[in-house]
């Protein structure tokens, strides 16, 4: 199962999510650097943890519309390859993040007007290119403004794959930051009945490494990890046994 750290953005530097609640988000702090600047967190996470793929969550994109094109640019410049999330709005939104080097690029459903613009995107790019995010709070979709034939987050993931996508993250803000356990593993069941094929990844609610085989059993591909990795509570052991397929379940859940 692929670990991909994750790098939340908000004016120009990582900050610790925290359920959703953008306006109490603040410059993280980590056993892994004493630094929030974006480049020091991204080589924390390669210095110490091995971990090269990561996963940008722009905030200043999102929400506001104006990403951080010099930050993704040092990245790249550095080795990492980035999965970026920056509010993609329109063909020209993912154009733009490709062209600043973006080896993915993530429309999430907060920002995406329709499918439409998800079937142009699969049309211009290529599936490998484009991830679909599945973004909910407390486990709705978070619709936003968007224009979908199907509103539960099942049949949203069903309409996505009829489009052709083939990476899928199921992301729940609500969860993200607060340590209560993976909340997204029964719709990640349901996904991967319904699409055996597809890649599979979700984030939120990861405690401790107690917590991944459960993620593994459900058919989960990869997961999102933040807190976790910088309260240290997973190391650099599990992410090596991970990444061997050899992280094995614990003898006792600790809830």
């Amino acid at each position: 199962m692929l670990v991909i750290p994750v790098l939340d953005l908000l004016d120009g530097v990582v900050v610790r999510g925290v359920g959703g609640r953008r306006d109490e988000y603040r410059p993280v702090e980590s056993v892994l650097t004493q630094s929030a600047r974006p480049l020091d967190v991204a080589r924390a996470f390669r210095d110490r943890l091995s971990l090269t793929t990561l996963y940008v969550a722009d905030l200043d994109g999102i929400l506001r519309q104006r990403p951080n094109a010099d930050v993704y640019q040092q990245l790249v410049d550095d080795g990492f390859e980035l999965w970026i999330d920056a509010g993609v709005r329109s063909l020209s939104d993912a154009n733009h993040l490709l062209s600043a080097g973006a080896a993915k690029v993530v429309v999430g459903l907060e920002t995406v007007p329709d499918a439409r613009l998800l079937a142009t995107l699969v049309a211009e790019f290529g599936t490998p290119r484009i991830v679909f995010s599945l973004d909910l709070q407390a486990g709705r979709p978070m619709l936003g403004h968007s224009d979908w034939p199907e509103t539960s987050p099942l049949g949203i993931a069903q309409n996505v794959v009829s489009l052709g996508l083939t990476q899928l993250i199921v992301l729940d803000l609500a969860s993200v930051g607060e340590q209560r356990g993976p909340s997204t593993i029964a719709l990640c069941e349901s996904i991967r009945r319904i699409a055996p094929e597809v890649r599979l990844i979700t984030g939120g609610g990861v405690r401790n490494a107690d917590d991944l085989p459960l993620l593994q059993a459900a058919g989960i591909d990869g997961v999102l990890l933040a807190t976790a990795l910088h309260n240290g509570k997973i190391g650099r052991p599990e992410v090596d046994a991970l990444a061997r397929g050899s992280l094995q379940s614990p003898v006792s859940f600790a809830p």
